[in-house]
């Protein structure tokens, strides 16, 4: 299957000293999330942003991508979710290695941001890296089949998990449930709940990624 694509910012300063890739949700795209980054570039003007598309076509939402089908949702089978997220796993990791090559970044340089399906990615991704990454933001996610967790991880890049609580699509307590199974593992993971929040990035869960990333992209 074809390499990743989607758009991305360049630093604001002219040098990328950090780089952060956003992971989109189920059914939208890159540029859904890569807006994000034109809000964060004030604060973080030595980060270049990037925000690939998901490898398949959305079957709910054919104008936008997904990392895998759900089958719930969908009808898809769990066979067919389960190898097109190791494919999507397999093309993540390989997009994340080209942009330390091309940029000569050290991998804890870079933070993954993921949204809800994209949540899911990004803590599937980066504990299984060789190379830790600088840390992980999780927005309205879960963390799949956290009882493997323990015997695949690899490297332990710090999480902040931010979830509505009135989030209708997945449900709140996956939150809690995320943050144990990354702390059984040994991560280091914080949670921040946003009252009154549905499905989506709050300006109090975007001001604490970008504190996050502050802290953790130097």
């Amino acid at each position: 299957m074809a390499a990743l694509t989607g758009p991305s910012l360049p630093a604001k300063s002219g040098e990328a000293k950090s780089a952060v890739v956003f992971l989109h949700g189920y059914g939208a795209d890159g540029p859904d999330l890569l807006g994000l980054g034109d809000v964060l570039a004030d604060h973080l003007p030595d980060t270049a942003f990037y925000a690939p598309n998901a490898p398949e076509r959305s079957v709910m939402n054919p104008m936008g991508y997904q990392w895998f089908p759900i089958p719930r949702m969908d009808g898809s089978t769990e066979a067919q979710r389960a190898a097109s997220m190791a494919v999507s796993i397999g093309l993540v990791n390989d997009y994340l290695d080209g942009i330390l090559k091309e940029t000569g970044l050290p991998a804890d340089k870079l933070a993954l941001i993921g949204f809800s399906q994209g949540t899911m990615m990004s803590l599937q991704v980066a504990p299984r890296r060789k190379e830790q990454l600088a840390c992980v933001v999780g927005f309205s996610g879960m963390l799949l089949a956290p009882e493997r967790l323990p015997e695949e991880i690899a490297t332990k890049p710090p999480v902040l998990l931010i979830h509505g609580d009135a989030d209708p699509v997945v449900p709140f307590e996956n939150l809690e449930l995320a943050a144990r199974g990354l702390a059984e593992a040994g991560i280091e993971v914080r949670v921040l709940p946003c009252r009154n929040v549905q499905h989506s990035i709050s300006p109090e869960g975007l001001g604490a990624a970008l504190q996050m990333l502050k802290t953790h992209l130097g």
